[in-house]
């Protein structure tokens, strides 16, 4: 079982903020971010996160929580499995009450990124392969490039050094085969790769002896997910939030050419496309992403659908196509950084690139292959926003040399999941949310307002009082709607609150024939005092 004291020391280290972004797509939204609600199905993103309060909540399906709930429901995990799930993400050893119970310790992969490192220095086949590349021993230090040796001196090194040999078989280092154990990167120059921390999840291997595969990466484990990882991003993302634009190659070479050369803004997937999953990594900061993918079959293909889920999801950025057999990394090596810089400086934009390429697909002489790519390229169209439908309808008509006329927009109608606050009291509810964000203000109101004086939220006040931290008063936290008044602003709502209520009381206690001449005398004395202190600027307690 984790001990409480661990699990409060994970805690600590937890944003709300940096889990769910690994997960979902986020943007921000004034002090709070919002995304589309992964639990319920919708186009406008209804579900709102608050790193003020470190909490999360969907307006549309009412679902809300911290870090650990959403691991839990998002993952589909139990309680112990979302915090060591979360304890892997932020590098935090988790403590057990048994001491017998078995811990991942993360730490194999970094003392084998070091073997692997000191293995390098040593090996001059490696070295030399990768000097003769144009990397400098600057980078090599920087990138943590290593050297993967045979099979059997892994494990021995593992053995020797008293690693966890269960460990380093979950964490991808090594593998049971019918021969025993062995190495999951043989004789393989090696390249780490970090979580968005800088912590090692695994690794990227080049082989230098003729491997079938010349790229290996580390198998999906707790802890690395190729298709939510991008090579080389703990060390660009500083570069990246500055100069708000990421640059996305094919390989870790491209990568750590670009950063040599000045472009520290340079990632790379993992031997896969770009995929959804890696949509919220790129949102991060909200930059421009470049696309810089070689001009071979392979890289075109991975181009055009990056191009059309990037184009879907309104991310600004566009394509860079080298020909001629280049790549970034031979152009570093070559000198021509200027021409580089260009080139990712006049990128061409994610739709026109697409449109591009469904037309170059067509002999456009042919009668019919015009119909087809007319439909093709409408198809897409139709995926787009109605401002970009609209500016790109022209540009379809012009490639394909046909009438305006046939292309077919669509307007998307989106439906809105946010409150409607027309239907409640808005000045109720910000007195609520004023009191939910500093709740020391409940000693403002404790001895003077009472749920009965709310018209319309004295349920919502009554949860408060029971319960300030009860989960259905998130949306009402979360809701930017709503003002957050200070404590001199509160207090002259109040005023107003208790005025309405002592004025539609006097008239109560006027014409309510239950009560003997001098009980109703004695309360409208009091209800009148009350209203004249309140015209004073004074809270008054409540004395009825």
């Amino acid at each position: 079982m984790i001990t409480k004291s661990s699990i409060e020391n994970l805690q600590n280290h937890l944003d709300v903020v940096d889990v769910i972004s690994q997960f979902l797509e986020i943007k921000k939204a004034g002090a709070n971010f919002k995304a589309c609600c992964p639990f319920h199905g919708e186009k406008t993103p209804s579900f709102v996160i608050s790193p003020s309060k470190q909490i999360y909540h969907c307006f549309g399906c009412g679902v809300g929580g911290d870090s650990i709930k959403f691991v839990m429901e998002y993952e589909k995990l139990n309680y112990p499995e979302a915090l060591e799930k979360l304890a892997s993400m932020v590098n935090v050893q988790l403590e057990y009450d048994n001491k017998n119970e078995k811990k991942q310790d993360i730490k194999v992969l970094e003392n084998i990124n070091q073997y692997y490192q000191k293995l390098f220095v040593s090996n001059n086949t490696a070295k030399q392969y990768i000097l003769n590349r144009g990397i400098s021993e600057f980078s090599i230090e920087k990138f943590e490039i290593g050297y993967a040796p045979a099979s059997s001196d892994t494990i021995n090194y593992l053995k020797n050094n008293f690693l966890n040999l269960a460990d380093a078989k979950d964490l991808g280092v090594i593998d049971t085969g019918t021969n025993g154990l062995y190495s999951r990167f043989i004789e393989r120059i090696t390249f780490p790769i970090h979580a968005l921390n800088g912590k090692i999840v695994g690794f990227g291997g080049r082989t230098i002896t003729g491997h079938n595969a010349k790229y290996v990466n580390s198998p999906q484990t707790k802890v690395f997910n190729k298709s939510r990882l991008l090579y080389g991003y703990s060390l660009a993302k500083e570069k990246i939030y500055k100069n708000n634009q990421i640059i996305i190659t094919e390989g870790y070479l491209d990568v750590i050419m670009l950063h040599q050369a000045g472009f520290d803004n340079a990632v790379a997937t993992l031997g896969t496309a770009l995929t959804a999953e890696h949509l919220p990594l790129l949102k991060r900061g909200e930059p421009k992403v470049i696309v810089a993918y070689d001009g071979d079959k392979a890289g075109l293909n991975a181009a055009y659908k990056a191009s059309v889920m990037l184009s879907h999801s309104e991310f600004e950025g566009g394509v860079v196509i080298f020909g001629e057999g280049k790549d970034p990394a031979d152009m570093v090596q070559e000198g021509k950084v200027e021409e580089l810089n260009n080139m990712f400086n006049n990128s061409q934009n994610f739709i026109p690139f697409v449109i591009d390429s469904i037309v170059n697909k067509y002999d456009l002489t042919e009668p019919l292959n015009k119909q087809k790519a007319l439909k093709e390229t409408n198809e897409y169209l139709k995926t787009l926003n109605p401002i970009y439908q609209d500016e790109y309808s022209r540009y379809i008509a012009s490639k394909l040399n046909v009438n305006e006329k046939f292309i077919k927009v669509q307007n998307v109608n989106q439906s809105r999941n946010e409150i409607d606050l027309s239907q409640v009291n808005i000045g109720e509810l910000c007195i609520i949310k004023s009191i939910l964000d500093n709740p020391t203000r409940l000693e403002m109101v404790l001895d003077r307002v009472e749920s009965t004086m709310f018209e319309y939220h004295k349920n919502e006040f009554d949860m408060l009082l029971n319960d300030i931290d009860n989960p259905s008063l998130r949306g009402i936290l979360l809701n930017e709607r709503l003002e957050t008044y200070d404590d001199e602003r509160l207090k002259n709502e109040l005023r107003v609150l208790l005025f309405k209520f002592y004025e539609k009381k006097l008239i109560q206690v006027k014409y309510d024939t239950s009560l003997q001449h001098k009980e109703k005398a004695n309360l409208i004395r009091k209800v009148k005092e009350n209203l004249m202190q309140l015209k004073r600027g004074k809270l008054v307690d409540y004395n009825l």
